[in-house]
């Protein structure tokens, strides 16, 4: 499994030496502490360093003061907060302009007619969804059905629910 701050591949001395130099100007002084001792040049000395700091960096995991995340739960927690404005958290990355970061595709697990005959949608991953236009449906919307939602323009967001024609939407919580 590939951690998101490459912990296990730096405790172990088996990172490149520019991931590593990338890692260490991004990631935590715990995780620091453990590349530092690469650079011991003593094989017992270097073995002590990395036991003393693989430790502390476990203790820190333990006591929840690092939090190390893989690539599949980034990817998980970025799309349980897609269509929210948010401040940039670099923990998640910067795939905002991939095309992962663009547009959610998941199934509808509620629906309920909102005021003005508006469309509102829960989703598989946790968001409700409100439709801001006054477009309707041919088959009306339902749990179960496929929505995929992506970015449109001025920061607007559009749906397409099993096929059909887009509608604007917007993210409520």
């Amino acid at each position: 499994m590939r951690l998101y701050w490459a912990v296990a591949a730096a405790a172990l001395g088996l990172s490149g030496g520019a991931s590593a130099q990338s890692a260490t100007k991004t990631s935590p002084a715990i995780v620091n502490e453990v590349l530092s001792c690469r650079s011991v040049s003593d094989a017992a000395a270097r073995l002590a360093c990395f036991d003393r700091s693989v430790s502390a960096l476990g203790e820190a995991q333990t006591k929840g003061d690092l939090v190390t995340l893989d690539r599949q739960e980034v990817r998980k927690t970025r799309r349980s907060l897609f269509g929210l404005t948010l401040p940039s958290l670099r923990i998640l990355g910067d795939e905002d302009n991939s095309e992962e970061g663009q547009e959610i595709e998941t199934r509808i697990v509620r629906t309920a007619e909102g005021p003005g005959g508006k469309w509102i949608f829960d989703l598989a991953e946790g968001g409700r969804w409100a439709q801001t236009d006054t477009r309707n449906f041919i088959v009306d919307p339902k749990a179960g059905q496929t929505i995929k939602i992506r970015r449109a323009a001025l920061g607007s967001y559009t749906a397409n629910i099993n096929n059909q024609r887009g509608i604007k939407v917007k993210r409520i919580n």
